[in-house]
């Protein structure tokens, strides 16, 4: 019983990475690294949470919509901001999306303390719309934004695999020359991949305060899912429908230090339980030397990731 009730929270608390990594996907393809991504998922966060205070006292079923449109529109307004400084303006990306991060998680703590004394009427008392009612176990966390994370992957995967759109988004990232040649507006497609991406990552930062963790000091480790998101790309070689598998292993590789101790009945001393949430980075690292040395292009990300375009170069 304790086992299963270890996969059905490492499958919940993979939804958070799934949403940052989807959302990252997306804006890589176009050729664009945003390490902005854990800012945009606090952004996301303290949106949702924000919309939840004003909507104290509505019906049930408006609540869980208006704060995922919020938190769509949080994350979108940051992805349009990074898309300025890196697509019009030509700023680093890296800089940029490092920059973006530290305005996020400040604005973050700055919104969400400032609600934190009265937490069960200001967005806490929506936990029973986000979660499934009615059981305890890892399965409470399978509510609605669970299954909102798994089809929006899909989508994701069919749009960049099947569809036309995803072609030219595909071939704006790995030579935004030529595809200009070609008549696809590459402005369009990187500042849209980049504002849909960063919507999308942004719910995972409301999934997780209002869903998972639910409680007023879920905010402050958001920044950390956010990295492991961005990590979470690389493991999966930019594919979104494997992200969702490998969402639920890094899910399970972060609770590894708190719960397979407890699963084999071992005293572990609390200061390694850091060292094992380490376990999604080592891992990261190596997929990443694997697909290195293997040097097959279907595995490495998109020629020009991080590289601004410049038009008259062409």
């Amino acid at each position: 019983m304790m086992f299963l009730d270890y996969i059905l929270t490492s499958v919940a608390l993979g939804m958070t990475f799934l949403l940052g990594c989807t959302g990252e996907i997306l804006t890589e393809k176009a050729g664009h690294l945003n390490l902005g991504i854990p800012g945009i998922m606090c952004i996301g966060g303290a949106s949702g949470c924000l919309a939840l205070k004003l909507c104290y006292g509505l019906p049930g079923p408006l609540v869980v919509p208006i704060a995922i449109i919020a938190s769509l529109i949080g994350g979108a307004l940051m992805g349009m901001i990074y898309s300025f400084l890196t697509v019009t303006l030509k700023a680093n990306q890296n800089v940029t999306g490092l920059a973006m991060t530290t305005f996020g998680v400040g604005v973050t703590k700055y919104i969400m303390s400032g609600m934190a004394i009265n937490a069960q009427r200001s967005y806490l008392y929506a936990l029973k719309y986000f979660r499934m009612p009615l059981v305890s176990n890892g399965l409470k966390y399978w509510g609605i934004m669970m299954y909102l994370a798994i089809a929006i992957a899909l989508v994701a995967a069919y749009v960049l695999k099947r569809t036309k759109v995803g072609l030219h988004l595909r071939a704006v990232g790995e030579s935004p020359a030529t595809a200009d040649a070609v008549g696809i507006n590459v402005t369009a497609y990187k500042y849209g991949a980049t504002c849909i991406g960063s919507a999308i990552a942004a719910l995972g930062g409301l999934y997780y305060i209002m869903d998972f963790m639910g409680s007023v000091e879920a905010y402050k480790t958001i920044e950390s899912l956010g990295w492991l998101s961005v990590a979470l790309v690389i493991f999966t070689l930019w594919r979104p429908n494997i992200s969702i598998l490998g969402s639920i292993i890094f899910g399970m590789l972060y609770l590894a230090g708190t719960r397979i101790p407890t699963l084999l009945g071992i005293n572990l001393d609390m200061s390694a339980t850091p060292l094992l949430q380490m376990l999604p980075y080592l891992v990261t690292i190596i997929v990443l030397i694997i697909t290195s040395v293997s040097k097959k292009r279907e595995n490495q990300p998109p020629a020009s990731l991080g590289l601004p375009y410049f038009r008259e170069e062409r």
